[in-house]
């Protein structure tokens, strides 16, 4: 069974799974097949590769949606029914959007925009890169102008910050923390040592030595107008999480027949069903051809191959070598399909498990995405033994 269904039936697709599985190639393929099906389709990247530019014939991935032209795809031979763009992910000017929005004043908006604090929080604190592609996701998911969003996320080695980044930010904004900074920030209008405990007057005293108490201010004052968002940047998280959840949602974890791969899959499908988010389907890339076991005894393929060697390459000798690289293929066919059953084993077999073949070159451009997309959807199939 192919993906083409989970295409069909649901508005977002995102697509999860480790590094270097090819998840970035299969989210670009999905996106590919149902804009050539008739959709309009999005793809949003967070973290793209230039080889998924100009795969899709782009000079480079901007945060501004691009159209992929019409013209690319006939070059290419495919025939084109929907509408197929891309756009990266800006993670400040998402965040930079999110604060216009909730900020009481414009003025509060541009002095937290401002802020040395939000400049280093907007662009490099843990899980900000993830909460705002879930809170672009959801932005572009009422936008009238796709029917499809596929979503590349970043690889699961931030599994928990991904699936609990809605929460983890909203719980940073009314934090401890945050209470307490503003309390000591908002009596005079800026950080006064005299209230707060001595013991945390101590400690902030020591620390200014280091950083200054004008960087104790900078702080404190961001934390005091950043706390002026909470009411609607809580609301808004608590949207973006119960969104993930929806039945418009799908999930397709994409892995290797690597076991490190496998587990990281595995690991990442529990995390979803702790999450009460669903688990659609599995994409396994790169699964190695299972050659059939040659027929013919050594002395007649030596016989066949003789006349095709020069002269002075003893043909026995070339089989023999012949026949050892045609085991150590099988051998690691085998592994592999040994590894797709361990997967199966694990997550249940109830759900679509989609097989891709490994590529002997690279997907590189419109036309390589054409030929992973038809195995991904079920127009191709790989056989299981080529004779």
């Amino acid at each position: 069974m192919g993906l083409r269904e989970v295409l069909d039936t649901h508005r977002v697709v995102v697509c999860v799974g480790c590094g270097g599985v090819g998840k970035t190639t299969t989210a670009a393929s999905l996106a590919l097949h149902a804009a050539m099906s008739g959709k309009r389709v999005l793809c949003l990247t967070i973290d793209p590769a230039r080889r998924l530019a100009n795969s899709l014939g782009l000079d480079e991935m901007t945060r501004d949606e691009q159209v992929v032209p019409a013209a690319l795809f006939a070059e290419k031979g495919l025939a084109l029914e929907g509408e197929l763009s891309a756009m990266m992910l800006d993670t400040k000017s998402t965040f930079d959007d999110l604060v216009r929005r909730y900020a009481s004043k414009p003025e509060i908006a541009e002095r937290i925009i401002g802020n040395k604090v939000y400049e280093y929080l907007s662009g490099s604190l843990a899980g900000t890169q993830e909460y705002m592609a879930m809170e672009k996701l959801h932005a572009v998911r009422s936008d009238a102008r796709y029917d499809l969003i596929v979503l590349d996320t970043p690889p699961t080695s931030n599994a928990l910050d991904f699936l609990d980044a809605p929460e983890r930010m909203a719980d940073l904004v009314d934090s401890p923390a945050m209470r307490w900074f503003v309390q000591a920030f908002e009596g005079a209008g800026k950080f006064s040592f005299n209230l707060v405990g001595k013991g945390a007057a101590f400690l902030l005293r020591g620390l200014s030595k280091f950083t200054g108490t004008g960087f104790l201010e900078v702080l404190a004052e961001f934390i005091t107008d950043f706390n002026d968002l909470f009411g609607g940047f809580r609301q808004r998280a608590n949207e973006v999480a119960q969104a993930l959840r929806s039945d418009d949602v799908a999930f397709v974890i994409v892995t290797s027949p690597n076991p490190l791969a496998m587990d990281e899959a595995i690991f990442f499908a529990r995390r979803l069903e702790e999450q009460q988010m669903k688990r659609d389907a599995f994409v396994i890339n790169g699964m190695r051809a299972l050659f059939a076991e040659p027929s013919l005894q050594e002395a007649e393929l030596a016989a066949l191959v003789a006349p095709h060697l020069p002269p002075d390459v003893d043909a026995r000798r070339a089989v023999k070598r012949m026949r050892r690289a045609v085991d150590d293929a099988r051998t690691q066919a085998i592994a592999d399909r040994i590894q797709a059953e361990h997967l199966r084993q694990r997550v249940g077999r109830d759900l679509t498990f989609v097989e891709v073949p490994y590529f002997e070159e690279d997907v590189h451009d419109l036309a390589s995405l054409g030929r992973v997309a038809a195995y991904l959807t079920g127009d191709e199939t790989m056989p299981t033994v080529i004779a």
